[in-house]
């Protein structure tokens, strides 16, 4: 009887601590319930973005991106197929004669005449393309085409000279008639040109006359030809 009692006893007194056992929720439901109280919506926590590094400054020595819509004309004062490298070239021969150096001036002066040659070559071949499209450009480009062939004369009547101080008439005679078949006789440099075959030999008659001498008789003038004559076109 008394081992009954004890035993009843024992189970009434471990129900209620097997009830609150029961009823209380696990600690971590606990913990996500005291985080966020009733009726409120989760904040989504921000993600970090990463920060691009500042960009490098320019290399001072690099030069800077050309606008396309506002870039300067490109300068040629240092290139070779320039007005400048051919008067470049000119100079250097004119030193070269003043050095007695016939053979380096020779040199230089077939270069210049080269370069300007080529470079009228080009402005009428430019000026042709513009003709009917753009008149003031392809006027302008036609300009240029006879100021390089000038040049191109006079560095081919300095060459002439240097080969007739090198007692070469052979290569002075045919550089002297391209000057007059460009110039015209009646152009200044077309008259100097004719006076240097005339004291080679080559010609026996002077040009122009002597004043006070008379033409032979039925001689008249050219039809088309005047003293206003331009320059001939480049060689090709």
């Amino acid at each position: 009887m008394a081992s009954g009692i004890v035993r009843l006893f024992c189970l009434t007194s471990l129900l209620p601590v097997v009830a609150s056992v029961t009823l209380l929720p696990p600690m971590s439901a606990r913990a996500q319930v005291s985080a966020q109280p009733a009726g409120t919506v989760p904040v989504p926590v921000p993600v970090p973005v990463p920060v691009a590094p500042p960009a490098a400054p320019a290399d001072p020595s690099l030069p800077a991106p050309a606008d396309p819509n506002n870039s300067p004309p490109l300068v040629l004062d240092s290139s070779l197929l320039s007005l400048e490298g051919g008067q470049r070239l000119m100079d250097e021969a004119g030193k070269a004669v003043a050095a007695q150096d016939y053979d380096g001036a020779a040199k230089k002066l077939l270069e210049a005449r080269q370069v300007f040659n080529q470079l009228s070559n080009f402005y009428q071949e430019l000026g042709g393309s513009f003709s009917g499209i753009d008149n003031r450009i392809a006027d302008s480009l036609r300009r240029k085409a006879l100021d390089t062939a000038q040049m191109r004369d006079q560095a081919t009547y300095q060459l002439a000279l240097v080969h007739r101080a090198q007692n070469k008439p052979e290569l002075a005679v045919p550089l002297l008639v391209q000057i007059i078949r460009s110039q015209q006789p009646t152009r200044e440099l077309g008259k100097k040109a004719y006076q240097q075959l005339f004291e080679l030999g080559f010609v026996d008659a002077p040009y122009p006359r002597a004043a006070g001498e008379s033409k032979p008789a039925g001689e008249s003038k050219p039809a088309g030809q005047s003293g206003a004559s331009q320059p001939r076109k480049p060689d090709k």
